[in-house]
């Protein structure tokens, strides 16, 4: 009796035993809790680890203006990001200077601009004090690694306390020549880096002896700015309500050089400047002119289309150093209505910051700001880039603080400016009257920013 009773239990161990094998192999919990089913566990854990790993799929909207140079090199920066990042998917927009404020403007009227936006100074207040631009501020050390950059190119998009553009690069003003074209009309074959305006008159004179333009004009913001900055003023007042000088023998006295330089044939008119086809058909670039006044990231695309050897002066003087500025080339900006802010803010990390991507810009956007891509981007330059880097970095140590940036309403006082100047040059206006209907109409615009 004793032996049947051991056999009957020795079964039902047995078989309770198997059940609870069976009940722990089925239910994945107990195995993860009573960690018996450890191969069962690791790939729990590797199957999570997976789901943690996998970034959600993001499409990002870029744009930009500029040429198709800029076209082709951005367009290989973003493939090469989204081989990096493969979630990301971006999709470009890209245009003509003047095209793409003309896309921008109902873009942002309807709250839709792109992710990313390429912003330029002059636009930059327009945009951001309106709500359009996100401040990047909380990305900045984070998302924006800024390790390699100086706070100072940090702050070149900054309004108040928010940072509204992230600098792409920095430019400086100068004067862009043929050596060949001035030791024909000048004996030399540089230009003495402590010119005045005498001297670019006198060049003038010579230049037209030898039936050859100067140069091809000077935009007329850009270069007056500049001016009233040798002179100790400002094109606007501090807090962008009214111009910021109040003697309209400024005016005069700058713009009645560039006229007289039209008038006795050794610039471009209006009318003849509009008549360009593209930059492939200005003088400069056909050995016509002696030279073109434009930024400094601006050269190696003149260089390539001249097809020639070509160099670089220093803006002229008297007070060069107080009117020359470093200035941010272009910003990206991040669209205040984007769901993906901090993913575009690596987006621009990556092009500010990464070599290889670097490599392909060139400095085309300005000298990069990141010491480490300068020196990295050294042995490479071609001796047109490299001529860009040294001016600026020669402009760095003999330049001034750089103006705040433009106010709202001074893309309105800019074509203003633009169509005065013309009155004055067709002779419709005197130079006196064009001075006094420029502060009348600048004021006007700038009045609606009082508070």
């Amino acid at each position: 009796m004793k032996k049947w009773m051991l056999l009957v239990l020795a079964f039902a161990l047995v078989f309770t035993l198997a059940a609870c094998g069976g009940s722990g192999g089925e239910t994945p919990d107990n195995g993860a809790a009573n960690g018996t089913a450890g191969s069962g566990t690791d790939t729990g854990n590797a199957d999570d680890a997976k789901k943690e790993e996998k970034k959600e799929d993001v499409t990002l909207r870029i744009a930009w203006w500029g040429g198709q140079p800029r076209h082709d090199y951005t367009l290989k920066v973003i493939e090469m990001y989204q081989q990096q990042n493969p979630h990301v998917k971006i999709e470009p927009e890209y245009a003509s200077w003047d095209d793409y404020w003309k896309k921008l403007a109902p873009q942002a009227a309807a709250n839709e601009l792109p992710d990313i936006v390429q912003m330029d100074l002059s636009y930059l207040t327009q945009y951001g004090e309106k709500g359009q631009l996100a401040d990047l501020t909380p990305f900045i050390g984070s998302e924006i690694d800024t390790s390699n950059i100086s706070q100072g190119i940090v702050d070149g998009g900054k309004l108040g306390d928010k940072i509204y553009g992230f600098n792409l690069g920095v430019n400086a003003l100068g004067f862009q020549y043929d050596p060949a074209l001035l030791q024909k009309i000048n004996g030399q074959t540089a230009i003495d880096p402590n010119w005045t305006w005498d001297d670019y008159m006198a060049l003038a004179e010579k230049a037209k002896a030898a039936n050859l333009y100067v140069d091809t004009g000077m935009r007329p913001e850009v270069f007056f700015s500049y001016y009233l900055r040798t002179q100790g003023k400002s094109l606007f007042s501090a807090d962008g309500t009214s111009l910021g000088y109040e003697d309209d023998q400024l005016f005069i006295d700058h713009f009645s050089r560039l006229i007289n330089i039209v008038h006795m044939g050794a610039g471009m008119t209006a009318d003849q400047k509009a008549q360009l086809k593209g930059p492939e058909d200005d003088p400069a670039v056909k050995g016509e002119a002696l030279g073109i006044w434009q930024w400094s990231n601006q050269f190696v695309g003149y260089q390539q289309l001249a097809k020639r050897e070509l160099a670089m002066a220093p803006m002229v003087g008297p007070n060069a150093k107080q009117g020359l500025f470093l200035k941010p080339s272009m910003f990206f900006s991040i669209s205040e209505h984007s769901k993906q802010k901090a993913e575009a803010a690596k987006f621009i990390s990556f092009f500010v910051n990464d070599i290889e991507a670097n490599k392909l810009i060139l400095g085309d956007r300005g000298v990069p700001g990141s010491s480490a891509v300068k020196e990295a981007l050294k042995p490479i330059l071609s001796p047109q880039q490299a001529q860009v880097f040294d001016y600026v970095a020669w402009a760095e140590e003999n330049s001034s603080q750089m103006d705040p940036p433009d106010p709202i309403g001074a893309a309105q006082v800019f074509e203003a400016l633009k169509t005065i100047t013309e009155e004055v040059e067709y002779k419709k206006i005197s130079i006196e009257e064009g001075a006094k209907k420029f502060r009348d109409e600048a004021n006007k615009i700038l009045a609606q920013n009082k508070k």
